[in-house]
Order: structure tokens, then sequence, then C-alpha cells
């Protein structure tokens, strides 16, 4: 079998690998392996959904409804929110990421640990960004699955975006008339 010291297809690989990563970084740890394992793991996971999918024979809509686009938008956001930045949803995160203070209210800021797979899942638990692609691949397989349920669970989700709007915006009105 073919090994990275003997100069097979394998060993070839891993060192353009390994060249592509060192000139991409310019300098700077950046986990290509890490990313490519997520991407990875984010493929087999819509496919999962989209076998689910196919093999319940729901049909896909047409187009998605207006409403649907705005439920699912907010709701995304909230619990990508929630996941990635809550004081609640912490202790998901801890063994991939360390504590560094408060950020907003009751979110925090969280870094993810120098480790090369804790690295990489620690940036996907601590960036609402990359979390909102794996949540609304979810809750989009869950409408075409079970609708009516996601559809409150969404709902519910929706009303907490709306209810900590109404919380800010409360609190910035106290701020303003009172000074405190």
């Amino acid at each position: 079998m073919d090994t990275a010291d003997d100069g097979g297809l394998a060993g070839r690989l891993h060192g353009l690998l390994q060249r592509t990563g060192r000139r991409y970084s310019a300098g700077h740890d950046r986990p290509l392996g890490g990313y490519l394992a997520a991407m990875a793991g984010f493929a087999a996971y819509t496919t999962a959904w989209a076998t689910a999918v196919r093999l319940r024979g729901r049909p896909l809509p047409d187009r998605p409804e207006p409403w649907d686009v705005v439920l699912t938008s907010v709701t995304t956001f909230r619990l990508s929110r929630l996941l990635t930045k809550a004081s609640v949803t912490s202790p998901l995160r801890a063994p991939f990421t360390r504590y560094v203070a408060p950020q907003g209210p009751a979110e925090l800021h969280e870094e993810a640990q120098p480790e090369n797979v804790k690295h990489t899942v620690g940036e996907l638990a601590t960036c609402p960004f990359c979390m909102s692609v794996w949540v609304v691949s979810t809750l989009t397989a869950g409408q075409l699955l079970w609708p009516r349920a996601t559809r409150t669970a969404m709902g519910a989700l929706t009303a907490l975006a709306g209810a900590d709007t109404l919380q800010l915006a409360y609190s910035a009105l106290v701020e303003k008339t009172t000074g405190e």
C-alpha cells in the first residue's frame, strides 16, 4: 500500500493539500481540514433529510410561500442566536469553546478552543451565521416532513424574537426617558 513516504497517490494528494493549506493561510492558523469535514458533514446531513423527504413521498411546493419565507427567516435568526450566543445554551458549547465575556443581553462572547476538531466545531457553535445554514436546512426539512408541528414551533420562536425586540425597545425607551 502506498504511503506519504513512498510517493504514492495518497502521499502526493496529502502533500498537495498541505501546500495548498500553507499558501492559502498566509501564515495564519486556518483549519481547512476541519472546514472540509464540516462541509462533508453538512452534505451528509442534508442528503439524509432529502432522502427522508423523498421516501415520505411528500411533493415539493412549486415555490415557497412568502409567509413561510418570513417565518423561516425570523425563526432561523432566533434559533441560531439561541444556540450560539445564549447563556442558557452555553453547556452545549462548552466542550468546544472558552468563555470570554458577556455580550449583549443574556448573550455570551466565547471563542473556539484551538484544537483542530474542537476549533471547527467551536467556530460553528459560536457563529450565528454559520449555524443559520444548519438551522434553515432543518426547518425546511421539518416543513416538508411535519409541516404543522414545524410551523407551530416556528411560530413560537418567531414570537420569542418579537418579545426580545419589545424587551430591548422597552429598555431603550426607559433609558432614554429616565437616563438610567
